[in-house]
């Protein structure tokens, strides 16, 4: 036994046998690490710089799998370099508990959720440490804890006090499978995002929080975020929120007082408006309808079944049929004065704009499609002409709708004016004659977070005949679930907790009658929309977090998580700050400063599924490889945001790497504190880029690139000890394995660790502190690269002559002029003879 950093005995030597063993060093390290709890943060006095590395937490559905060795690798590269660069790291760990798959899974083990929920909860933080995370485990939620979920409530009230939260009947996604709503962003493709089942719509009254409020601010705020937020996820949160300028146009129904509105971006187009379409499931359908003649009414009764079995998706597909019922009811063009027959159809949404539509068949595609179905008039309004300068066919013969900008004809006084000028213009005459007003349009919806399932936060509103809704008092929360025993939990179409009457019925906290809770849980996606402010003092039981804790850490200076969240997830934690800067909880409106989207785990270009055969299971690959070749791997696999497929990598060859890096510290043989500089001067400049490079490496997430490094200096310094005129015994060579050391410290740590005991230190290495790089030795010649391409010299390159072969190839493929020879083909192969040769071949 050594000598641990306080004098007492404790701290296990590494293997004397001179064997490496990834497994007895996991036995050996981890009760050490345990014990001196590196990872713990915001110790009162300590006065290193603040950094928040923040992990998207799990779901506690099982053991952990692939793509969560990967997910927690890569946060765990940054969290690691920032404690080394003498940072205090906030590094912290929860589960998201609550939800439909804990649910589902419990009814179908007839287990209570709670226990099935915990367990797994078990299991995976087992797992956790196991896999070396560097959490801070003193700060630990999971979301289903009365402690956390009473300040879920909490906030709700809140917001139902500034009228962001309310209950409205509506047309809600409805899985039947599930029996209960989704929120729009949980529709994938048409189908439940949790079960693949086809979504419906069905009528209720549901709670929703007020997102549009926001829609602006979350838009405007992504200057922000551009440069440190992916451009593909800034992109489509935009595109989800789909901002848009156009007019509200009024139109009058004839044998209707209410006008209905129609919002439009194209004004201009109002001369071209043929017909009118209205949501076949719109309220506003189904009042037309109830007026028409018996037949009619019973058509359109039976078309309007058939549409709220379709999903929005394919009602807005282009390539679907354009069915509709006309309701012989017409509307009044407020530009022309003509009637316009009005149409139930199915390709206008109820919850699009106003859910009605003016119909301009000549320059939009649907509605040319609808029209040429039902035999309805087609007129040109503008004048679109092809490349060529020649106007383009007329859709009535054609079929195809001229989209483009041109000149305005057949409009009245707009005739002659092009796009911005007929729309300015015609919006300034619907104000004037009282018939319109500009105005902005979104795509966004307010967020449905009610829910009719058991397992979730309840919803702290109690229902009185006499006073309504009446908000539960602070001091009564939480509302806690009543237990699973004796509810039916089958999904059933009404909330489970309805069941429960001795939970159910209550006094108002108003007036004292009988009153009944709000059966709804939430959304879980309203646990995982403030929780990151949780962490920042997860033992507060008087307030939702403590102000000064956040303002010492947030906002998070690296989140780090998939991209399948780029929407529904960092949209509302988003919207969350926004309220709690509003009420005046938190200084900033951004969440999340920096994000690093890791892409999938796949097996045979497939997603992993036990169903395809190509399941590969984290245990087994930990118990064969070891955890520190498994976590090098996936640092090592590609850039991260890229997808791997892990028939294509090997742990394997991670393993014999750390092996061979391993025996670097066993066999030096110089003292520690021995003076570097009296040493080999071409393995010290070797040293010194590597960890130059590898800081620039790390903070742009090019951990490939970095652990390539790594692998040079281990080569390096290998030749180093074997070179007669240097030796184990040279200062230099102490120095370059000291830092493979700190540097496998990111992606290794159990091997680090043991080179570093092996080195003389005691532990850990995940605080040594990062070396400081002498300036003096990254000073260094080039050699020219060429760069060919079909074997034609295309580029020349001027390199470091110790360039690893992988940056060669990225430097060489980035060229101009090779991206010009290439002229968007792919590559069949690269040739890289570092330093001096690239021939890259195209497919």
């Amino acid at each position: 036994m050594t000598q641990t950093h306080d004098g007492t005995a404790g701290t296990p030597a590494p293997e004397e046998a001179g064997r490496y063993d990834a497994h007895a060093m996991q036995e050996r390290w981890l009760p050490v690490w345990d014990s001196l709890a590196p990872f713990r943060s915001g110790a009162a006095g300590d006065e290193r710089p603040k950094k928040y590395v923040l992990d998207m937490f799990p779901y506690p559905s099982g053991d952990l799998h692939m793509g969560h060795a990967e997910a927690y690798a890569l946060g765990d590269v940054v969290a690691r370099y920032w404690v080394q660069r003498g940072y205090d790291v906030l590094h912290p760990i929860g589960w998201d508990a609550f939800g439909l798959p804990a649910e589902n899974a419990a009814i179908k083990r007839g287990l209570d959720p709670r226990g099935w929920t915990y367990d797994n909860i078990a299991q995976q933080r087992a797992s956790m440490r196991r896999y070396a995370c560097s959490f801070d485990w003193d700060r630990v939620l999971v979301t289903c804890d009365p402690q956390y979920y009473r300040w879920n409530q909490w906030l709700f009230l809140r917001m139902h006090e500034k009228g962001l939260a309310y209950r409205r009947p509506s047309l809600v996604n409805w899985c039947p499978n599930d029996q209960t709503v989704l929120a729009n962003e949980q529709v994938v493709q048409g189908l439940c995002e949790r079960c693949d089942t086809p979504v419906t719509k069905k009528k209720l009254t549901q709670w929703y929080l007020r997102i549009t409020d926001y829609a602006d601010r979350l838009l405007d705020d992504m200057s922000q975020l551009e440069g440190s937020w992916p451009d593909k996820v800034l992109s489509m949160q935009r595109n989800w929120i789909g901002r848009s300028t156009g007019a509200d146009v009024r139109f009058r129904i004839e044998g209707r007082d209410e006008p209905v509105t129609v919002y439009t971006t194209r004004p201009d187009t109002l001369y071209g408006a043929t017909f009118f379409v209205v949501a076949a499931d719109s309220d506003l359908a189904a009042e037309l309808a109830a007026d028409a003649p018996e037949q009619v009414r019973q058509e359109f009764g039976a078309y309007v079944e058939q549409v709220r079995a379709a999903s929005d998706i394919d009602r807005l597909a282009t390539d679907r049929p354009k069915t509709g019922v006309f309701l012989h009811r017409y509307a009044v063009n407020p530009a022309t004065g003509e009637p316009m027959p009005v149409w139930a159809a199915d390709y206008v949404l109820a919850d699009y704009g106003h859910g009605a539509i003016m119909a301009v068949p000549a320059h939009d595609q649907r509605d040319l499609d609808f029209a040429r179905a039902h035999d309805l008039p087609v007129r040109v309004v503008v004048d679109v002409r092809g490349e060529d300068g020649e106007p383009l066919p007329d859709p009535a013969e054609s079929g195809v709708a001229t989209a483009g900008d041109g000149v305005l004809v057949n409009s009245g006084p707009l005739t002659g004016l092009r796009k911005a000028e007929a729309i300015a213009a015609m919006t300034e005459r619907l104000a004037e004659e009282g018939t319109g007003a500009a105005t902005t349009n979104y795509r966004l919806r307010d967020w449905l977070i009610s829910r009719q399932r058991y397992w979730g936060a309840p919803i702290p509103i109690v229902h009185c005949d006499a006073c309504g809704e009446v908000r539960v008092p602070d001091e009564q929360l939480p509302v806690e679930l009543p237990p699973a025993e004796g509810l039916d939990l089958k999904p059933k179409g009404s909330s489970p907790l309805g069941g429960a009457e001795d939970w159910v019925n209550v006094d108002c906290p108003s007036c004292g009658g009988a009153a009944r809770r709000d059966t709804d849980t939430m959304d879980t996606f309203v646990d995982s929309s403030w929780y990151f402010l949780r962490f920042c003092s997860p033992d507060r039981d008087d307030v939702p977090f403590d102000q000064a804790e956040v303002e010492r850490w947030m906002p998070v200076g690296q989140y780090v998580g998939g991209v399948t969240h780029a929407i529904l997830h960092l949209l509302y934690s988003r919207f969350f700050t926004k309220v709690l800067f509003d009420l005046g909880m938190v200084s900033f409106t951004e969440p999340f400063s920096r994000l690093l989207n890791q892409g999938m785990v796949l097996m045979g270009g497939s997603a992993m599924s036990k169903s395809r055969g190509n399941l590969v299971r984290l245990s087994e690959q930990l118990d064969e490889h070891g955890v520190d070749a498994i976590r090098l791997t996936m640092a090592f696999a590609g850039p991260p945001e890229d997808d791997i497929d892990w028939a294509d990598v090997s742990p394997a060859g991670s393993a014999k790497f750390l092996a061979r890096a391993w025996r670097l510290a066993r066999d030096v043989t110089s003292q520690p504190g021995s003076d570097p500089a009296t040493g080999s001067a071409p393995l010290r400049a070797v040293t010194h880029r590597t960890l130059h490079d590898a800081q620039q490496l790390v903070e742009s997430f090019r951990f490939n690139v970095a652990v390539a490094r790594t692998m040079e200096l281990v080569n390096a310094t290998r030749k180093a000890i074997d070179d007669p005129g240097v030796g184990p015994a040279d200062p230099a060579v102490r120095e370059a394995v000291e830092a493979v050391a700190i540097l496998l410290g990111l992606y290794a740590p159990y091997t680090a660790e043991d080179m570093w005991a092996q080195l003389g230190h005691e532990p850990c290495v995940a605080r040594a502190g990062w070396p400081a790089v002498d300036p003096a030795l990254l000073v260094e010649d080039t050699v020219t690269c060429v760069v060919q391409v079909q074997g034609k010299v295309r580029d020349r390159l001027e390199v470091p002559p110790g360039i690893g072969e992988d940056e060669l190839r990225e430097l060489a493929l980035a060229s101009e002029r090779v991206q010009a020879a290439l002229a968007g083909r792919s590559l069949r192969t690269v040739v890289v003879r570092a330093p001096k040769l690239v021939n890259i071949v195209p497919a």
